[in-house]
């Protein structure tokens, strides 16, 4: 073997050694801060108090576009890990905030790895938000709720309904909730929507100044 392609060898190994090592740095980085994140939650407008608005999907899809879909999904992962230890929720609200933030992250990620543009970020964006609306309903109505509901509401569902029927009836004026499925399709999905689109907003304009962080050139 020559010298160069000695030379060649070990740079391309070094190369390799330094992503392997950035893609963990990062994935750290931003898997801390979705964790403190979580943290900064708030009640969401006209929805029953158990559900809160946070920001936390935010660094994980931004990890998403500067790593790959599947970093979206560690980070997503990582802080729900994290959040368990001290969590008061029976692993039911990390259960729930994994499912869909992984979903969302996941699908923007890999619109944008097929197409690495301002465009192909947005439009993984939106679409990500949709599909995880969409996968919120099932992801809620077969795991997530018969498990809330037995926990915190001792198996009672219609408990669970009253509270979203509080919010149609008295304050949207559309009338009562009927089922937990009609409550998911009439608030849940059009929130988490709107949760994702909302991140996607963000993202867009912080994103770009903190690229070269998330890409190692600085």
């Amino acid at each position: 073997m020559s010298n160069n392609t000695m030379a060649t060898n070990v740079a391309s190994a070094d190369k390799k050694g330094k992503i392997g090592v950035r893609q963990i740095t990062v994935t750290a980085m931003l898997s801390a801060v979705a964790f403190v994140l979580m943290y900064l939650e708030m009640p969401a407008l006209l929805m029953p108090s158990f559900i809160k608005f946070d920001f936390s999907d935010l660094p994980a899809l931004m990890g998403a576009f500067a790593l790959g879909p599947v970093y979206g999904i560690l980070i997503e992962l990582v802080k729900n890990a994290l959040h368990l230890v001290v969590s008061q929720s029976m692993f039911i609200g990390e259960l729930s905030n994994f499912i869909l933030g992984a979903t969302f992250t996941f699908t923007a990620g890999l619109i944008y790895k097929m197409n690495k543009s301002k465009r192909g970020a947005i439009v993984g964006g939106i679409v990500g938000a949709l599909v995880m609306g969409i996968v919120s309903v099932p992801a809620n109505y077969f795991v997530v709720y018969p498990v809330y509901v037995q926990a915190c509401f001792s198996g009672e569902e219609q408990r669970c309904i009253d509270m979203y029927s509080a919010f149609s009836s008295g304050v949207l004026h559309l009338g009562e909730m009927k089922s937990l499925l009609q409550c998911l399709l009439v608030f849940n999905l059009p929130f988490t929507v709107l949760k994702g689109l909302i991140s996607v907003l963000i993202t867009m304009f912080v994103y770009k100044p903190l690229s070269p962080l998330l890409h190692g050139k600085r």
